[in-house]
């Protein structure tokens, strides 16, 4: 009997300026159990952009950098999380920054989870491996719709 549930790939909007720190989330992410899609904005402007694109499926989850060029983390999860359309999303914050006020303000807006990138390279992979054990194999997402 399998408890399991069926896994279904989903679209994980990865929002990350540090090209190393993408690369690897790719790579982890490519290595694991299911074939998800892996959309990367460089920037909070290129991540709305692609959110608010009319022709494109919304993600099923966002892992958003707090330390973004051109706009912050924080302001991109505020209007992702004031949006009716996008508000549903799980964002998951993934940042360097182990700030309690980043923490807090993050919850404030809704994070669903904030995540401290760690420094050690095997310890970034157990992260990045574990997030996707729980938020890409075990946790149910509402039906997709267009932005």
């Amino acid at each position: 009997m399998n408890i399991l549930p069926q896994i279904q790939p989903i679209t994980i909007l990865l929002v990350e300026d540090n090209p190393g720190d993408s690369r690897l989330i790719k790579e982890v992410f490519k290595d694991g159990k299911v074939a998800n899609s892996l959309i990367i904005a460089k920037d909070g402007v290129e991540a709305l952009s692609i959110l608010r694109e009319p022709s494109s499926e919304l993600p099923d989850l966002i892992l958003l950098d707090l330390n973004l060029p051109r706009k912050k983390g924080l302001d991109v999860l505020d209007e992702v999380k004031s949006d009716p359309n996008l508000k549903r999303i799980p964002v998951i914050v993934l940042t360097t920054s182990n700030d309690e006020k980043d923490i807090l303000k993050s919850y404030d807006l809704h994070a669903s989870a904030y995540l401290t990138k760690p420094v050690d390279l095997n310890e970034f992979i157990t992260v990045i491996r574990n997030l996707e054990n729980f938020w890409l194999t075990l946790v149910k997402y509402p039906p997709k719709r267009k932005s």
